[in-house]
């Protein structure tokens, strides 16, 4: 099994040239990476952890942890800057995930039909497309509406994750995207501010494999410091969990402010 942490920020496919020249290369080139280290990894199921931002949820309905069991497709902002296509689905694994999920005390959301949102639409596209038979089993943790799913819960998440891919009888190869963050701030009056002090700080962490770092960061040292996209990391927990213990060997990390968010890549390799 092998695992990755990356951006999902819509900005990178929706506006690719607004970028400096040179990071906008940097940047593109470590999808590039990642596609290409899944490849040797032979993998052929990602299942992608990222979040919805109110394009697919609503007031109505927020779930705290969402797994895509059925028909995916994808992306359901028709601005990114590609179209909408099917996202074919590892359905066996998806839906035993669920259900050792429940086993573990996991209180799963499911969709047997789901169109995604960047969050896991962005990492497909650059990530996952090129490798033919790869499948992508969706997950979305509440990382964007207030009350947040909280790191230990995400933690957890991941662990149950790992113990249903463990107790699988396939013989799938498995990867997990851990996405989003690190610092930005959306729709508020700081929106492209960077702290990449913080950004540095949170790599640092999950270089380190100190998970435990990461659970520690309060809500409101998290929006304070890095922003409410910076919540995004749960998602970096979740990957990071269902990996067991590992570390995250850094790719690239780059403060765009024409994307207004401080990005970060890194490969999940055991500790």
């Amino acid at each position: 099994m092998g695992g990755f942490l990356m951006p999902h920020d819509p900005l990178i496919p929706s506006i690719t040239d607004a970028a400096e020249p040179a990071q906008r290369d940097r940047v593109l080139g470590a999808f590039e990476k990642v596609a290409r280290r899944v490849d040797e990894l032979d993998a052929d199921t990602a299942i992608i952890i990222g979040d919805d931002h109110y394009a697919l949820f609503g007031p109505h309905c927020i779930p705290r942890c969402l797994i895509g069991i059925g028909d995916v497709e994808g992306p359901a902002e028709n601005w990114l800057g590609f179209e909408t296509g099917v996202i074919e689905n590892n359905e066996p694994l998806a839906k035993h995930i669920l259900f050792s999920g429940y086993d573990d005390g996991i209180d799963w959301s499911f969709a047997k039909a789901l169109t995604v949102d960047h969050g896991v639409a962005v990492p497909h596209h650059y990530c996952v497309k090129s490798n033919a038979g790869l499948r992508t089993i969706p997950v979305y943790l509440n990382c964007g509406v207030m009350p947040v799913l909280q790191g230990r819960r995400a933690q957890q998440i991941g662990q149950s994750i790992r113990r249903a891919i463990g107790s699988w009888g396939g013989k799938e190869r498995v990867v997990v995207f851990g996405t989003g963050g690190i610092s930005h701030w959306v729709g508020s009056a700081e929106m492209g501010r960077i702290n990449e002090s913080f950004d540095r700080r949170i790599l640092a962490l999950a270089g380190a494999g100190d998970v435990e770092g990461l659970i520690a960061l309060s809500d409101e040292e998290i929006l304070r410091e890095g922003g409410n996209g910076a919540l995004e990391i749960r998602n970096w927990i979740c990957a990071m969990a269902a990996l067991g213990e590992s570390r995250a060997e850094l790719m690239l990390y780059e403060p765009v402010p024409q994307w207004i968010t401080g990005i970060g890549f890194a490969e999940l390799k055991a500790a």
